[in-house]
């Protein structure tokens, strides 16, 4: 991204190659009354560098297929592979160090902490996730580059209480990317904010993928959804739409709608 970041990380995935490939995940939750079916048979893959949607109505089973791709939740049938590389088949401790690595993860309400500077949250993700490779004594140098990408370095001995709610998102997604991750996660990045402070997190974020990112977001709102390079919709768990041919999707339930 900057140079005090060196190489991009490498994911040995081409522009256009896929870089997470779903095979046939399957997600059921069991109470004592019932087995709910939350993910039914979804496939699909997303190529590197792309600005990828995940989008659907509430209950259709986005934000657990987001932290299967992640790694936080686990599918009952299925697969994921990143860069070649099975996902899943990690124990629970090398899935935490792999997404210190590899994941960026923003969330909708932000998640910064409170008592800590705009500055400090961000150093401490460098901190927690081992510095994304660079000796410790440029660390302060790359956490200033990574608000520089996000507008705030103007800001960095501000609480997240004195930003409004598009500046803590801004930091949020400079801690997500202090580490130089390949791949950043969003789940509904812009669900707390009004529609001009998220039109701009909205930029920010699409513009990571010309930096080499995956970007990967979860949105309700279709104009978001319409501006990324590939995607998929779900409904009641199923892959009903996909955007993009690079995004192939290989879902039973598609192939049979095609043939009918």
């Amino acid at each position: 991204m900057h140079k005090s970041q060196g190489t991009q990380r490498q994911t040995n995935s081409r522009d256009g190659a896929a870089l997470i490939q779903v095979e046939h995940i399957s997600r059921m939750i069991d109470s004592r009354i019932q087995q709910t079916l939350i993910l039914d048979d979804i496939a699909f893959t997303i190529p590197a560098r792309t600005l990828f949607a995940i989008t659907g109505p509430s209950g259709c089973g986005k934000s657990t297929l987001l932290n299967i791709l992640t790694g936080i939740d686990r599918p009952n049938d299925g697969r994921v592979i990143f860069a070649g590389e099975p996902l899943l088949a990690k124990s629970e401790n090398a899935l935490a160090r792999w997404r210190g690595t590899h994941i960026g993860i923003v969330f909708q309400f932000f998640q910064l902490l409170p008592t800590l500077t705009v500055l400090e949250n961000v150093l401490l993700a460098l901190e927690l996730g081992g510095g994304g490779g660079l000796p410790r004594q440029h660390w302060l140098e790359h956490a200033y580059l990574c608000l520089e990408t996000v507008g705030m370095q103007a800001y960095p001995n501000r609480l997240p209480g004195q930003l409004s709610g598009g500046q803590q998102q801004r930091v949020a997604i400079a801690r997500a990317l202090a580490n130089n991750p390949p791949v950043l996660v969003a789940d509904e990045p812009t669900g707390n904010l009004d529609s001009s402070s998220a039109q701009q997190i909205f930029k920010i974020l699409a513009s990571l993928t010309e930096l080499g990112k995956t970007v990967i977001y979860v949105t309700h709102d279709p104009l978001l959804a319409r501006q990324a390079t590939a995607g998929i919709e779900l409904i009641d768990g199923h892959i009903v739409n996909q955007r993009n041919a690079n995004a192939a999707i290989t879902s039973d339930r598609l192939r049979t709608e095609k043939l009918q």
